[in-house]
């Protein structure tokens, strides 16, 4: 059960950037999220908000995803710009992020796709950093740039390859995501 929970926990890889600009905040769960952002001259444009739930009763974290303004949600893992950002309820230990991801990219991708991309992914999960309860993580796609992963708004790697972008943004909102109505709440679906 305490892995299943981790799982939840751990997909939370996200990156946080400073955003050029901000417009309009949205707030889940206390949590405040800009509407818009640009980033690295991309606008970004939030289509929704959720609450990760652990056994639809833990809150874990609240997360906002965004696409580039001229995307649809039928592109969300295609080659355009995105970006997937959380604020932590509650406090994590880095060495239980790696092991998490790995476990939701099982459930996510072909074991195929998951060797392709070992050395990216075991790169990515080397990256975690301990969360306390408020910190932030968001991880940002930008094309041509690579998979940028940030923490409290402090850069701390980058991954090359659209290809490594959309398996790991599967996790939450690809055809096999940890949780349905979670992506759902951040596609904008009702």
């Amino acid at each position: 059960m305490r892995k299943i929970f981790l799982t939840g926990l751990g997909l939370t890889l996200a990156v946080v950037s400073h955003p050029s600009s901000a417009v309009s905040d949205t707030s889940p769960n206390g949590a405040s999220f800009a509407s818009v952002i640009v980033q690295d001259r991309k606008e970004l444009r939030m289509t929704g908000t959720g609450i990760l739930k652990y056994l639809r009763v833990f809150k874990v974290y609240t997360a906002a995803f965004y696409l580039e303004s001229d995307a649809s949600v039928d592109e969300v893992l295609d080659d355009t710009a995105k970006r997937f950002e959380v604020s932590y309820l509650r406090p994590f230990d880095a060495k239980d992020f790696g092991n998490a991801t790995d476990e939701a990219l099982r459930k996510s991708i072909s074991s195929s796709e998951i060797k392709r991309l070992r050395s990216r992914i075991d790169y990515h999960n080397s990256l975690y950093e301990s969360v306390e309860k408020g910190d932030r993580y968001a991880v940002t796609y930008i094309p041509g740039k690579g998979t940028e992963l940030a923490r409290n708004g402090s850069v701390v790697g980058v991954i090359e390859g659209a290809d490594f972008a959309a398996a790991l943004f599967s996790i939450w909102v690809g055809d096999n995501p940890i949780d349905q109505k979670f992506r759902q709440e951040l596609l904008g679906i009702r």
